[in-house]
């Protein structure tokens, strides 16, 4: 959809009116805006930034059951849990990917005491695991995940199996335990792709970035854009989603009362080729210093780990410290003492506000992940009902989706027309597995000119979509590669730029790319980028210079990156 096309979408919802007005394009304001348009409900789905340009686009990039809250007696968060995430295997096959999980043991029997006082309510108990606990987990793990199953069940290594696989681990182990999960390799586009379907689902819905609510009077929402002309709407319901920042947005609605309280959670990116060897396209998922869990796996080339979890409410100024990294470091080279693992190998650190609710457990780590929508019903000078999205974590935006859609379904009284538990996401929409691979890349290769590995590239990167970026034609071919970061051409930034609603040089480099987050950007490549950006967005000199001083200092600040070859 072409800029022109988006914004006549959005004059024709101000002046015709929408039902629903969603308010915070992450994933859950995304899923809530997907589900409600495949109901045929006109929506108008707003965020002051870029979509998954907040909390959504910092989480530690797995698709997980959530075998954590087992031992907090979250039990029907891991069956939920479970069910998503093979769903979301099926769903988004071109961004979610199975994932073999190994757990490091260090005792036989130790923490069993501690979960079961965790069972039971407290807030305070050590968080070590020994091999009989772990084995009752994963037991249980596997129990909950039958439901739409597409992995196999989990497994318990030896001492010396688990150091022939990795032969950099710490001898102090005494067992592993394996199982799956799985990883999101761009959530930042998955977001993007469930707004897009939304937008093909519902001619009357509408979707803007870089809006930001200014007042709620009277029944109106105002709103003002850093480009385009201010709007205001008139809606039935307000929705929500603006993650760590409801309780601020709530204000400015009218509403008050303190529905979040968020903890930090940092990670880090590293270069380092022999630890990523030894990981062999799988996830440790380990006890830290303290009984902290963490994690390390094999992330597009790359040694993702983390993460922390520390108390903040403060989104607009969230970074990773440096004793956040000092410690996911420190925590890796007790993990694998024979590697050498230090500083000068990270390539990019990112942190983001976990939305959790409100609460007074004195262990970050045992706040609730689950869900909830409570409602503010209307109220004097304001005529609609806001539903909040409180919580929620990634894996389960679906589920939260079609929960607080048929909540507002039954509001508007309407019935339900299209479940979305089957329903692909995006480039997931007829994915082909198997032996129709081939026959897809080969089609594809005939209808475009390209050569089938990179017909390959582009699908494992788009999926279906794959297809109209390598049809697209305009000032550069396929053949013109960025400078360094060859695997991306100016034809396929050229492609994104004009049909995804990229308004700023951050929207590509670090959302609709994985340029910045894997560390492969250079100042060469920025530049490159900027100049097919500019051109499809017409933007003189000045703007473009500045636009790539906004993201070399975003770069540099919050997530320590040096580009090579900048000044």
């Amino acid at each position: 959809m072409t800029p022109e096309a988006r914004e006549a979408r959005l004059q024709a919802a101000v002046r015709d009116g929408v039902e629903i007005v969603i308010l915070g394009g992450g994933v859950n304001g995304a899923g809530l805006f997907r589900d409600l348009c495949l109901q045929g409900v006109p929506c108008l789905l707003v965020d002051r930034g870029d979509w998954a340009s907040g909390t959504s686009a910092a989480p530690s990039r797995l698709i997980h059951g959530g075998i954590k809250y087992l031992e907090t007696g979250e039990l029907g968060l891991v069956a939920q849990s479970t069910l998503e995430r093979n769903l979301l295997l099926r769903n988004a096959p071109h961004l979610v990917e199975p994932l073999p999980t190994v757990i490091p043991i260090f005792s036989w029997t130790k923490g069993i005491g501690a979960a079961l006082r965790t069972l039971f309510g407290s807030t305070t108990a050590p968080r070590a695991r020994g091999a009989l606990l772990i084995e009752v987990g994963l037991w249980l793990y596997d129990l909950y995940g039958t439901r739409a199953r597409v992995m196999p069940r989990h497994r318990f290594w030896s001492r010396s199996r688990a150091l022939r696989e990795f032969p950099a681990l710490t001898p102090s182990i005494v067992a592993a335990g394996t199982y799956w999960d799985a990883r999101i390799t761009q959530p930042e586009r998955l977001v993007m792709e469930l707004v897009e379907d939304g937008l093909a689902a519902c001619q009357g819905s509408a979707a803007v970035t870089y809006a930001i609510l200014v007042s709620a009077d009277g029944g109106e929402l105002r709103f003002k854009r850093g480009e385009g002309a201010p709007f205001a709407v008139r809606p039935l319901i307000v929705a929500n989603a603006a993650g760590p920042w409801i309780d601020a947005v709530n204000a400015t609605l009218g509403v008050g009362g303190r529905l979040i309280g968020g903890t930090r959670g940092s990670h880090v990116v590293l270069d380092h080729p022999e630890l990523v060897r030894q990981l062999n396209g799988r996830m440790i998922y380990f006890e830290a210093d303290g009984g902290r869990i963490c994690l390390v796996f094999d992330y597009l080339g790359k040694a993702l780990a983390g993460s922390t979890d520390i108390p903040d409410r403060d989104p607009d100024r969230v970074r990773a410290t440096d004793e956040e990294v000092a410690y996911i470091l420190q925590s890796l080279r007790a993990l694998f003492p024979a590697l050498a693992i230090g500083p000068e190998q990270v390539v990019h650190v990112y942190s983001g506000i976990r939305p959790l609710p409100a609460s007074g457990a004195s262990n970050p780590g045992l706040i609730s992940r689950d869900h909830s929508a409570p409602v503010a019903e209307p109220a004097p000078g304001r005529p609609f009902a806001v539903v909040s999205l409180v919580g929620g974590k990634w894996t389960t935006f679906r589920g939260f989706a079609e929960e607080v859609a048929d909540a507002v379904l039954g509001r508007l009284g309407r019935a339900r027309r299209l479940p979305t538990r089957d329903e692909a996401i995006g480039g997931g929409h007829g994915f082909p597995t198997g032996e129709a691979r081939a026959d897809w890349i080969a089609d594809t290769v005939h209808s475009t000119g390209l050569d089938p590995a990179r017909i390959g590239e582009l699908l494992a990167r788009y999926g279906t979509t794959a297809r109209a970026v390598a049809a697209h034609r305009g000032r550069w071919m396929d053949a013109d590669r960025l400078p360094d970061s060859r695997s991306y051409s100016r034809a396929e930034i050229d492609w994104i730029v004009r049909e995804e609603g990229a308004m700023h040089l951050a929207d590509v480099v670090m959302r609709r790319t994985s340029l910045a987050v894997t560390g492969s950007l250079t100042a060469r490549d920025l530049d490159a980028v900027a100049e097919v950006t500019a051109l499809a967005l017409g933007w003189a000199e000045t703007r473009t210079r500045a636009e790539i001083e906004a993201v070399r200092a975003r770069l540099e600040g919050a997530h320590r990156m040096r580009l090579a070859g900048a000044v």
